[in-house]
């Protein structure tokens, strides 16, 4: 898995979701809307006003919330678009004028070529990139909780390959969990993922889609689909 340097994810998911969930408080008292975060994607969930760490009552609700730490968390309740004082589901995940700046950060990260210039710049990002790791150009990694994306050590990302962790469900609803891939793994060209826990020198087949159907990846496994069957042409016969 990722290099021990790398702090626990759980923990900096639990970051990640406090951070979240003091703008979501924010928001629902500006509001008035009944927003809720759910340990499940289909979860009704907790009021996050219940959450409020700034109270007695609301720390202790706080730590009992997270007394294990999910890989991955579901907010709702921010209202269809054209709601009144529906809330942009973007804006919870982190404010304008940093969203901006990804913004350009990512497309500077798609023309960059593998070089230790790009890990280092992914890093700056908030991201977790191991030693020695390769990223080809086209890659896109998840610019709106950046913080979530964990890559070990002598890995290798194909060109034009995509690492999400969140998911807008539409009507105010999204979803965003870990993306972790491990030590010495080869991506194919092409692979798409979200949240994923990924061995060490597990293999990906060009264009494979491991999200929402792997959630998991053992280590040394090799994902992908059964080669195309060949016929191979026949020797002219004479008659």
């Amino acid at each position: 898995m990722p290099t021990s340097t790398y702090p626990d994810p759980e923990t900096v998911m639990r970051s990640v979701t406090e951070r979240i969930i003091r703008r979501a408080i924010s928001a629902s008292r500006k509001t008035g809307r009944d927003i809720r975060i759910s340990k499940t994607s289909g979860g009704r969930g907790v009021p996050v006003t219940d959450l409020d760490s700034e109270t007695i009552e609301g720390r202790e609700r706080l730590e009992q919330f997270f007394r294990l730490v999910k890989r991955h968390y579901t907010f709702s309740g921010l209202g269809a678009p054209e709601e009144k004082d529906s809330i942009n589901w973007r804006n919870m995940c982190i404010p304008l004028p940093l969203r901006i700046l990804r913004m350009f950060q990512v497309s500077i990260s798609f023309i960059l070529k593998g070089t230790p210039a790009k890990n280092r710049f992914f890093r700056w990002m908030g991201m977790h990139i191991g030693r020695n790791t390769e990223i080809m150009q086209g890659v896109w990694l998840d610019h709106f909780l950046p913080e979530l994306i964990f890559i070990g050590d002598h890995t290798l990302i194909g060109a034009y390959s995509q690492a999400t962790v969140h998911a807008y469900e539409g009507c105010g609803r999204f979803r965003y969990g870990i993306v972790e891939i491990g030590s010495h793994c080869t991506l194919g060209a092409g692979t798409g993922t979200g949240p994923i826990r990924m061995g060490d020198h597990v293999r990906t087949l060009p264009g494979t889609t491991l999200s929402p159907y792997l959630p998991v990846i053992k280590p040394g496994s090799v994902v992908g689909w059964a080669p195309p069957s060949v016929q191979l042409p026949q020797e002219n016969k004479t008659e």
